[in-house]
């Protein structure tokens, strides 16, 4: 057992002595998991914080990035309340779907030569470029979080299809949603 009297699946001692153990063994309590959960959370928040300062950036596009993090709020929310299977894969797929749209728009070429501008000690040409880039290596980042978190308390456990295909649904309806708000939006030519 650990030190504080509780041996879960995400809080496991060294000294576990058989499979059994781990599984018949209690629940870390509420605020130890919170503890576990601090680095997906802040990566969360940083997102939001990103969608924010794009909001502020771009006036015209400030609905759209304002209903961007709402995801990620979401995810915080899932964390908090302890539903951390669902926070893992909606943090897994949300990013890959963000990542998968900002390449198909271009954003992403515009925020490497941005990220270059910089490394190369220039001043960067486009704010919303950079932040672009932030806003991907963020993305990227809590995918292999929640991937590493999903795998190591969730892995084996048999849940990972239905709950991959619900997250899936759900982040498909939500990005579906946005692109054709943001579309209806856009002036036609």
């Amino acid at each position: 057992m650990g030190a504080s009297g509780y041996m879960g699946v995400t809080g496991l001692h060294a000294r576990a002595e058989s499979p059994l153990q781990i599984i018949e063994s209690e629940p870390l309590p509420r605020g130890d998991r919170m503890k576990l959960h601090r680095g997906i959370a802040t990566l969360a928040g940083a997102q939001v914080l990103c969608f924010v300062l794009l909001s502020n950036l771009e006036p015209d596009f400030f609905l759209l990035h304002l209903y961007q993090s709402i995801i990620y709020i979401a995810l915080l929310l899932l964390l908090f309340y302890s539903e951390e299977r669902w926070a893992y894969m909606i943090g897994i797929l949300a990013p890959a779907a963000w990542l998968v749209m900002a390449y198909s728009a271009g954003m992403l070429t515009g925020a490497v030569r941005q990220v270059l501008r910089v490394l190369t000690l220039q001043w960067p040409t486009n704010a919303v470029s950079l932040l672009a880039a932030a806003t991907a290596l963020l993305a990227v980042l809590m995918i292999v979080f929640c991937g590493y978190r999903w795998k190591r308390e969730y892995a084996g456990l048999g849940k990972w299809r239905s709950t991959f295909l619900v997250s899936l649904g759900i982040v498909t309806a939500y990005y579906a949603t946005l692109v054709i708000w943001f579309w209806r939006i856009i002036p036609q030519a």
